[in-house]
């Protein structure tokens, strides 16, 4: 094995780029230019970079993460220094020397380890000595906040009611102010605010998609009627969860918007944490204005299992996990309970990342097969991730959209329209070129969302 570590590639380190103006400015500095003392083993890389100032910058990137530290102002994480310092490690084996770290890089890198330790440990010192959670009062305010849920579940079946009642043509005239509107003139933004009150995020979540649906196209009714029913099967899913099998129960109240602790999740009396090698099949970032959400998902080489890392950061706030995707990463992940689990939470991590081959993948049939499965346990799903194998991009009839096609042109899928309108299908087209490639993405009731595409190394779309 290469004493500094596998090496990535140039499109793994840029997919840790917080935006394209990093991208930019890291290639600017991928050269051995701006750099002095640089130095890189088997589990980290550093470097001293040249700034505007006199003392020049210290970086140090952890690969066991990533993690990144650097003396520079930028708000920005990973900034650019540390991309350019890894992009120079991963573009030329002689650029960056094996050796020791100087002193400032390795107690950093102490540091973040003793942390690590300390963690995989358990609470220690005041956290240990702290009084633990009254059990009877948590008992009374999660009673509490089951009552509220039920009450909004109640209202909400209460203003379905309305609609069907009034007709869901009306929903569609100007004003917003008709009974199917919601009754009274209100609209789906009190309702949805009436959600929130009653502590139920996921429930408002959903009443607010509803007010888009009417702008949805030509066939808005059918689809109003479809998310109608979706929401009307989860509250009255809630309101009788006493009687629900126990996956389910906890899939519906995770679609409400009840939470469960990830530190129980990997510590708590009924954890059962999943070791596996872990390969990163795709990171996604989301950003409302208000909050940007990055969805990283994986799949385990032993297992086979999907996994969905989520994690949320308010603005000008780093996220706290970037995994360039294409990496394999040996680590605990423990999965949220529900009828059909997909989001985890990642444990204790046992080596460094090091880059992963290409995933084997299924057809499209099989594909369709695996969505259906995961749509019987839990109804909610807008999509389940899949690998296709074999699959080639190619033009829909009369030029309306884009499908997948299977290699022997028996099946094909379409692409999920959310992706005609950007520069994804032509990537896709050009890693393709015509031939059968392999595609992580999302399969649902739109059709397929590429992701990533291997040719041979990982291109996100």
């Amino acid at each position: 094995m290469n004493p500094q570590g596998e090496r990535w590639t140039t499109d793994q380190v840029l997919a840790l780029a917080p935006d394209e103006a990093s991208r930019k400015a890291s290639g600017r500095l991928a050269a051995p230019g701006p750099w002095s003392e640089t130095g890189a083993d088997g589990s980290a890389v550093w470097g001293l970079c040249k700034g505007s100032g006199k003392k020049p910058y210290q970086a140090v990137v952890d690969f066991k993460g990533p993690a990144f530290t650097c003396s520079c102002p930028s708000f920005k994480f990973p900034c650019k220094h540390a991309l350019g310092l890894l992009l120079l490690w991963a573009g030329d084996e002689g650029a960056v020397a094996a050796g020791e770290p100087p002193q400032w890089a390795g107690e950093w890198l102490a540091a973040r380890r003793e942390r690590a330790e300390r963690s995989a440990a358990g609470p220690s010192g005041a956290a240990a000595t702290r009084a633990p959670a009254d059990p009877e009062a948590a008992r009374r305010r999660a009673e509490r906040r089951m009552q509220r849920i039920g009450a909004g579940a109640m209202e909400l079946e209460q203003r379905l009611a309305d609609l069907l009642q009034s007709g869901l043509a009306t929903a569609g005239r100007e004003g917003g102010g008709s009974q199917a509107d919601g009754g009274g003139g209100r609209s789906w933004d009190e309702t949805a605010a009436r959600m929130v009150d009653a502590q139920a995020p996921g429930l408002a979540s959903r009443v607010r998609e509803l007010g888009s649906v009417v702008a949805s196209g030509a066939d808005w009714p059918a689809r109003l009627l479809e998310e109608c029913a979706l929401l009307h099967l989860l509250e009255q899913g809630f309101l009788g969860i006493d009687r629900l099998p126990a996956p389910l129960a906890a899939t519906v109240r995770a679609r409400v918007g009840l939470t469960t602790d990830a530190a129980d999740l990997l510590t708590g009396p009924d954890a059962a944490p999943v070791r596996d090698r872990w390969l990163v099949l795709a990171q996604q970032d989301g950003d409302d204005g208000r909050l940007t959400t990055r969805r990283i998902f994986l799949r385990g080489e032993r297992t086979g299992r999907m996994a969905l890392h989520l994690s949320f950061a308010g603005a000008n706030r780093p996220l706290e996990l970037a995994l360039p995707t294409g990496l394999v990463i040996d680590a605990d992940l423990a999965y949220y309970p529900g009828a059909r689990p997909l989001r985890a939470t990642l444990g204790e991590r046992y080596a460094p990342a090091t880059p992963g081959p290409v995933p084997p993948g299924c057809g499209i049939d099989a594909a369709l097969a695996a969505y259906g499965d995961a749509l019987r346990d839990d109804p909610w799903l807008d999509s389940w991730p899949v690998v296709l194998a074999d699959v080639t991009p190619i033009p829909g009839r009369d030029g309306r959209g884009w499908q997948l096609a299977d290699a022997d042109g028996e099946s094909a899928l379409p692409l999920d329209p959310r992706c005609l309108g950007g520069t994804g299908v032509w990537q896709l087209a050009a890693i393709s070129g015509g031939a059968p490639i392999t595609v992580f993405g999302e399969c649902g009731h739109r059709g397929f969302l590429p992701l990533t595409a291997w040719d041979p190394s990982p291109v996100s779309l």
